[in-house]
């Protein structure tokens, strides 16, 4: 009873901005809490980046053209899936392989397993990581700020890499969507000072498609979510908020006492907000990169892939990237790989199929007996190219100032942030959405309560 009690958020109005991960969960935290919400979003769908495909595929076939996998270790988004009786399926069970250019500039397949190359990094960045330790990992030192200027391709440079390692670093464009030149080390060097091992856990995928955990938070909000709507700009003076919204070619307003940014970062920064925020948020908003990303699913008549010892996953620093089997849990002997190409790997990709069709694209998978197989039907998703993304997920470039992280998250009563990209721990995944969503609503009821509450019965 005490804790519903301080959950009451009972007479509050709350305007959510984005029908993506973080907003969904958001709108279904504070409508649970007594709030009257309303979620607006410029697309026509809900979901933002996470979308599954059906449309084209034979044998009522599906697969994601954005979030993918689900890790073992992804708590918040895979206990959101079970609230809403979801079901999840283990794929990708024989994990990931790594293929690489051999002498004769061919592709081949690795027969160690691909963390080995992580191994190699890790053991090559020691010496950062104990630095980054001493430094409690905190984004405001000194110690991470001199890590953060230079660039991966600075330090593999520096450190006088060799052939393999700059293959490895590489291939990690497909992990942050970002080439070596425009990745900030200390992106490297935080993502292996935060995990005991760099090989992943067991993945999952929802049963049906990921997009149905959208479509399940959506349905309770009947007509308080409103699609084809763009904020076109923010107020919140003298109290609560007043947005200017656009439907159709009309401006409309809608006032609410709190507002959640769930926005990628991309769209957040070109909203006129009065008054402006404050400055390193500004700086932190404006200054954020997106990776480059395009997303390939190739349906063929037959999953020739599937031999006996072989993944069905492959890591490469090659044009078309990362690529795994994008239906493994579903029926039928059509099977869709799906390829994501990320930093350059994303122009190179798409700079393929400008020149060749499909068919070039299908020519690169050789390696993999793509000469023997029928195509069947594809889709592309270039997501640094779609208005309402314009990129794939956020990532650090060695321009921007660790000490601004925690203004992408940090409330400007009475707006808040939420999206992947304000999570600290997992920036860039499905989970981090989900996450960000419940802290800002549970940052909104607690903003709420330091008001009602009077300081003398606090003390």
């Amino acid at each position: 009873m005490r804790e519903r009690q301080f959950a009451n958020l009972s007479g509050a109005s709350v305007l959510v901005a984005g029908a993506g991960l973080a907003g969904l969960t958001a709108a279904r935290d504070l409508a649970a809490m007594g709030a009257a919400v309303t979620i607006i979003d410029a697309r026509e769908r809900v979901g933002g980046r996470v979308h599954t495909v059906r449309d084209g595929f034979e044998d009522g076939q599906h697969a994601e053209s954005g979030g993918d996998m689900i890790d073992e270790s992804h708590e918040a988004l895979r206990t959101l899936a079970a609230e809403l009786g979801l079901k999840l399926t283990r794929v990708l069970k024989s994990g990931f392989a790594y293929v690489r250019v051999n002498g004769a500039g061919k592709p081949r397949i690795l027969h160690q397993a691909p963390w080995r190359g992580w191994a190699h990094i890790e053991k090559a960045l020691e010496p950062l990581l104990k630095r980054y330790r001493l430094a409690e990992k905190r984004w405001d030192s000194p110690i991470t700020a001199d890590i953060a200027r230079r660039s991966v391709a600075t330090w593999l440079d520096e450190i006088g890499a060799d052939d393999d390692l700059r293959a490895t670093a590489m291939g990690l464009r497909g992990f942050f969507l970002a080439d070596p030149e425009e990745l900030s080390l200390l992106a490297l060097v935080d993502q292996f000072a935060s995990t005991d091992q760099p090989a992943p856990g067991a993945m999952y995928r929802i049963v049906g498609g990921n997009d149905r955990l959208a479509a399940a938070l959506a349905a309770p909000l009947g007509d308080r979510l409103r699609l084809k709507t763009e904020l076109m700009a923010v107020s919140h003076r003298g109290g609560g908020v007043r947005a200017t919204v656009r439907v159709g070619k009309q401006n409309a307003q809608i006032r609410a006492d709190y507002l959640v940014m769930a926005m990628p970062a991309s769209l957040v920064r070109r909203v006129p907000i009065s008054p402006a925020l404050p400055g390193p948020q500004h700086d932190a908003i404006a200054n954020l990169k997106y990776g480059r990303a395009t997303k390939t699913l190739i349906q063929f008549s037959d999953r020739f892939w599937r031999t006996v010892g072989r993944p069905r996953a492959f890591g490469s620093p090659l044009p078309f990237g990362a690529m795994w089997e994008g239906n493994e849990e579903q029926r039928g002997a059509p099977g869709i790989l799906a390829m994501l190409a990320g930093g350059g790997a994303s122009d190179a990709t798409r700079d393929i199929i400008s020149r060749e069709d499909i068919a070039g694209l299908v020519r690169s998978l050789d390696w993999l007996g793509s000469a023997d197989a029928t195509l069947v039907a594809w889709q592309q998703t270039a997501w640094e190219t779609e208005p309402w993304s314009r990129g794939g997920y956020a990532f650090f470039d060695p321009s921007f100032n660790p000490e601004l992280r925690e203004w992408l998250a940090r409330p400007c009563d009475p707006i808040f942030f939420a999206g992947e990209h304000t999570s600290q721990q997992w920036q860039g995944y499905m989970n981090g959405a989900v996450e960000s969503g419940r802290r800002a609503a549970e940052e909104i009821a607690a903003a709420r309560r330091i008001v009602a509450t009077p300081r003398s019965l606090t003390t």
